[in-house]
C-alpha cells in the first residue's frame, strides 16, 4: 500500500483577478512531499513560488485570488475545500511558515518575548514561566546572542538577520509536521546561514518534519534538498532528485539557473578620481534600557571608530555578519540615526548640519533599504512610489514624471505597464527592483545599497549588478555596497571593509 504524502499538490492553478483582467500566477502545478523530506522550490522572482506556499495555508485573500483547478492535500485531507475551523487547527499547529519579510510578519508594538509566548500559549497551552525557558532555548539555538537579555527588545531593535532568526524560532516552537520556509536565509551572513541550515536539518530529523524550502540560492539547495521543483512563469518545468538535477539538468531554464553566478570585475576606477565621501571615527551607540522606568543601564556600540574614503565612481563593499553594524553605518551616513565622528560629503561636513540643512543633500545620496516590503508604502502604487522623490526635488509636469518612472522601471527590468499596481501585488524580488528604481530616478552621486540583491534570484541578480555597473560608468556613481555575499562583493567593489562584532 502506497503511503499518503504529507503534502500533495495536484494540478493547482492560481489566478489573481483585477477588475475584468486576470493573471495566472501558477498553472497546473503538481508536487508531492513525504514526511521527513525536504523539497526545494526554486525559480526566478515572480515565478509563483511564494503564491504556492501561501496557498497551502490559504493565506491569499479570496477574492481577488481564486483556484479554478486543482487541489492541495495535507495528510490526505483537502486544504482548499476546508472550513475555517479546520484551517485554524492546521495553521501553526501542524503547518508552520517562515515568511519572506520578517519585519512585516512581526508586531512592531510587542516585545520578542510577548510574541513568542503568544505562540506557545495558543498552540501548546504553556504558561509564561514555562514558555520563557523554552523561548530562550530556541533563541539560543537559532543564534541570538544573549537571548535572555534580548527578550524585551522590539523588532526594530534587531538587525535584519536577527529578525529572521526570531521568525524561525517562532515557527519551530510549535513542533509542526510541515514547515514552509520562504527564503529563510536571505538576510543572513554565510556563517549564520550555515547555523540556520544545520538547525533546520536537526529539527527536521528530530521532529520527523517535512520541509518545503523556497529559495533562489542553489548552493543551499545542494545542501538541503532531497527533491527539487524548478518553477518558471508559474509552471513547474522540472521536478527531479537533487543529485540528478545538478548533474544532468533536463530543462534549459534549469541549466540557466545553475550557471548564473556573479562574474566579472569592478568597473575601472576613473583616472584622478576625487574623494566624494570621507568618514572619520564614525560611532553609533544605542542606550540599553531596563526596568519599569526604562532607565539606561549600558551603552551598546553598533559601530565603533570606522574611517574610510570613497572616491567618485568607486564602490566600497561593507561586509560582516548579521548585527555587526553594516546597516547602522549606512543610516548614520545619511544622518537618519544619531552618530559621532566626521562625515564629509563633497567637502561639506554633514555631521554639522541640521535636518533643514541636510535637505539639499537628500537627492544626492540615496539609500536602497534591506527590506523592500517595509520600505514601500502599501497605499501607494508603483507610479506614485517611484515618482515621489523626483517630483519632490524637481519641477516636472505629470507627463515628464511618468516618462521618468517608465524609464527607471525598464532600467531595473520591470514591465512599466505594471506601474499602477501596488506593492502587495509583486514578489519580494520585484519589490526590491522597485526600491532600486525609486533611488536611481533621482540620479544621485552616492547610492547606499543595503543588501540590494539578497532577495533576487541569480539571473536577475546578475542583471541588477550589470545595470549598476553601467550606471556607475555612465554617471560616475559611487556605491557603498552592504552585503554578506562575498562573491557579489568581489565582482562589484574596488575596496572591501569587514565589520566584526565586538
Amino acid at each position: 500500500m502506497t503511503a499518503i504524502p504529507l503534502l500533495d499538490i495536484q494540478n493547482l492553478t492560481i489566478v489573481f483577478r483585477q477588475g475584468d483582467k486576470q493573471k495566472h500566477a501558477v498553472r497546473e502545478l503538481s508536487l508531492q512531499l513525504a514526511e521527513g523530506e525536504t523539497l526545494a522550490l526554486v525559480g526566478e522572482s515572480g515565478s509563483g513560488k511564494s503564491a504556492t506556499a501561501l496557498s497551502v495555508l490559504r493565506l491569499l485573500p479570496s477574492p481577488p485570488v481564486s483556484y479554478p483547478a486543482g487541489d492541495i492535500f495535507f495528510c490526505g485531507s483537502s486544504l482548499l475545500h476546508a472550513d475555517e475551523t479546520t484551517l485554524r487547527n492546521v495553521r501553526g499547529n501542524q503547518i508552520a511558515m517562515i515568511f519572506q519579510e520578517p519585519m512585516v510578519s512581526m508586531n512592531p508594538l510587542h516585545t520578542i518575548e510577548k510574541q513568542l509566548t503568544e505562540v506557545l500559549a495558543l498552540h501548546r497551552g504553556m504558561h509564561r514561566e514555562a514558555a520563557r525557558s523554552e523561548i530562550i532555548q530556541y533563541l539560543d539555538r537559532v543564534g541570538i546572542r544573549n537571548a535572555r537579555r534580548r527578550l524585551r527588545d522590539f523588532p526594530h531593535q534587531l538587525s535584519g538577520g536577527e529578525r529572521q532568526r526570531v521568525m524561525i524560532a517562532m515557527a519551530v516552537l510549535t513542533h509542526p509536521k510541515l514547515l514552509i520556509a520562504d527564503e529563510p536565509t536571505t538576510a543572513l551572513d554565510i556563517s549564520t546561514q550555515a547555523q540556520i541550515l544545520s538547525l533546520l536539518r536537526d529539527l527536521k530529523q528530530e521532529l520527523g518534519m517535512g520541509l518545503l524550502f523556497i529559495t533562489h540560492n542553489l548552493s543551499i539547495v545542494k545542501r538541503m534538498a532531497d527533491n527539487v521543483a524548478v518553477m518558471h512563469k508559474g509552471r513547474c518545468v522540472e521536478f527531479n532528485t537533487c543529485q540528478a538535477l545538478f548533474t544532468t539538468p533536463a530543462h534549459s531554464y534549469t541549466r540557466q539557473l545553475i550557471h548564473a553566478e556573479p562574474k566579472g570585475e569592478p568597473q575601472p576606477l576613473p583616472l584622478n578620481a576625487t574623494p566624494l565621501l570621507r568618514v572619520n571615527n564614525l560611532q553609533v551607540a544605542f542606550a540599553v534600557k531596563r526596568g519599569v522606568l526604562r532607565q539606561t543601564v549600558a551603552t551598546h556600540y553598533a559601530v565603533k571608530n570606522i574611517s574610510f574614503t570613497l572616491r567618485a565612481g568607486e564602490s566600497i563593499g561593507l561586509v560582516g555578519e548579521s548585527g555587526s553594524g553594516k546597516s547602522s553605518t549606512g543610516l548614520a551616513l545619511l544622518r537618519l540615526i544619531p552618530s559621532k565622528g566626521e562625515i564629509w560629503f563633497d567637502e561639506c561636513p554633514l555631521h554639522k548640519l541640521n535636518s533643514r540643512q541636510m535637505l539639499p543633500y537628500r537627492s544626492r545620496i540615496q539609500l536602497v533599504f534591506q527590506d523592500p516590503w517595509s520600505a514601500l508604502n502599501p497605499r501607494m502604487n508603483v507610479m506614485q512610489i517611484v515618482a515621489e522623490g523626483v517630483t519632490t526635488h524637481q519641477k516636472l509636469t505629470a507627463g515628464q514624471a511618468e516618462q521618468r518612472v517608465i524609464t527607471a522601471l525598464e532600467e531595473v527590468g520591470l514591465d512599466a505597464a505594471l506601474r499602477y499596481r501596488y506593492p502587495a501585488e509583486f514578489s519580494g524580488g520585484q519589490r526590491q527592483r522597485i526600491a532600486i528604481a525609486r533611488a536611481l530616478i533621482l540620479a544621485p552621486q552616492l547610492l547606499i545599497l543595503d543588501e540590494p540583491t539578497s532577495s533576487l534570484d541569480k539571473p536577475v541578480q546578475a542583471q541588477i549588478l550589470d545595470l549598476l555597473k553601467s550606471l556607475q560608468q555612465h554617471y560616475r556613481l559611487s556605491y557603498l555596497f552592504i552585503s554578506h555575499d562575498l562573491q557579489v562583493v568581489r565582482s562589484f567593489c574596488h575596496q572591501i571593509i569587514e565589520l566584526r562584532l565586538p
